[in-house]
């Protein structure tokens, strides 16, 4: 298991600008952001409890909240050679992740609960990890190109995902639903422990663009789901 530090996140939805016309704005801010590593796809399934308790508590904003998501590089089928299991818990503003790493396994549109189970149990994950993730369901396939970016005095970490894809996993049958593309929208994230959260105005207020609570599990679940209550 790993552990990040606590850390804040802010986030950011462009959608007026092509993805090089943010990045030249980015490197062009005064805390001299440059790219750190080499762009890669990120592919995430999203998994909730049969009523969507964690989108429910993200959505309304709970001060206790998680997202639990597996997550790989690169083709999104085929085997699946170093796949992360990963908790993202915000309490308030700040969040941290714990990270596990999974056994490899065979990813395809048959993907099911049962193929979740499954996996759970060749991989060498602690009690309590297991005993949360055999009551829950995937529910969201989610997919995106994601670029990276750290200041010069290494203090903040900006992202910028675009080309982001939605497939719903179905609740009670092995096989995919509906797919849909978002090529519009870019989301860029701030990212900063929580002791730098005294300058991160100054870094901040230099990105021209519209500050969100945007979430792409929850902006997935809506995007299928459309009759869900708060």
């Amino acid at each position: 298991m790993t552990a990040n530090n606590h850390r804040y996140e802010r986030k950011f939805v462009v959608d007026e600008l092509e993805s090089i016309e943010i990045e030249q704005i980015i490197k062009q801010h005064p805390a001299m952001f440059t790219e750190i590593f080499s762009q890669r796809i990120i592919n995430n399934i999203y998994l909730d409890t049969p009523n969507l308790t964690f989108y429910f508590d993200n959505n309304i904003g709970r001060t206790h909240r998680k997202k639990i998501r597996i997550r790989w590089y690169g083709e999104p089928f085929g085997k699946i050679q170093k796949p992360t299991l990963e908790f993202k818990l915000k309490t308030g503003a700040v969040g941290d992740k714990l990270s596990f790493r999974m056994a490899a396994f065979d990813f395809d549109n048959t993907f099911s609960r049962n193929t979740l189970v499954e996996l759970i149990g060749r991989s060498d994950l602690p009690k309590w990890v297991e005993e949360e993730l055999l009551v829950l369901n995937p529910f969201l396939l989610n997919r995106y190109s994601r670029k990276y970016f750290r200041t010069a005095d290494k203090n903040f970490r900006l992202t910028i995902d675009n080309n982001l894809s939605y497939t719903a996993i179905s609740r009670n049958n092995s096989y995919f639903l509906k797919r849909k593309i978002d090529y519009q929208n870019s989301i860029v994230e701030l990212k900063y422990s929580c002791d730098k959260d005294d300058k991160a105005n100054t870094v901040s207020n230099k990105l021209p663009f519209r500050l969100t609570k945007s979430s792409k599990y929850v902006n997935g679940i809506e995007s299928f789901y459309k009759n869900l209550a708060v």
